[in-house]
């Protein structure tokens, strides 16, 4: 029996260093079956004026280059917030195995609040979810960096 290892202080420091670019603070890492990290990357949408280019969507772009495939099947997606219902209709068209995310999100989430992507019968793959990891300070981030720009 293999023992768990998370990789959600991998997806932190991604959230660092987005906020420290005066992006929002979200960091994603995928991890491949065998535990190399293949992909990670923070939002940039400030930074490529493109608002897709969320943490989740540059790390499953980067790690589909890397695998030379649009499917990432056995892989694992640790992001430091609950993907927004565009990120999670690409975790499932990518196919991860598992998301684990840390702070939820009420407001925009697309996981476990508002569109529960995963739920929909049109949902051809649904990933296995764990939340929680990593939420203190994945939250502390958040709050930090919007509390600076009031």
């Amino acid at each position: 029996m293999s023992r768990f290892r998370s990789y959600m202080e991998e997806a932190l420091a991604e959230a660092r260093a987005a906020g420290l670019r005066g992006e929002v603070p979200v960091g994603a890492v995928v991890v491949a079956p065998d535990g190399r990290v293949v992909a990670a990357a923070g939002n940039r949408t400030r930074e490529l004026n493109d608002p897709s280019a969320h943490a989740e969507m540059l790390a499953l772009r980067a790690a589909c280059a890397e695998a030379g495939s649009e499917r990432l099947p056995g892989h694992d997606l640790y992001v430091t917030l609950e993907p927004c219902p565009m990120c999670a209709g690409a975790i499932s068209f990518a196919r991860i195995a598992r998301l684990y995310y840390g702070a939820s999100d009420p407001k925009s989430g697309g996981v476990a609040h508002g569109a529960r992507v995963f739920s929909h019968p049109q949902c051809h793959h649904a990933p296995e979810v764990y939340d929680g990891i990593g939420a203190a300070e994945a939250e502390r981030l958040l709050k930090s960096f919007f509390a600076d720009r009031r």
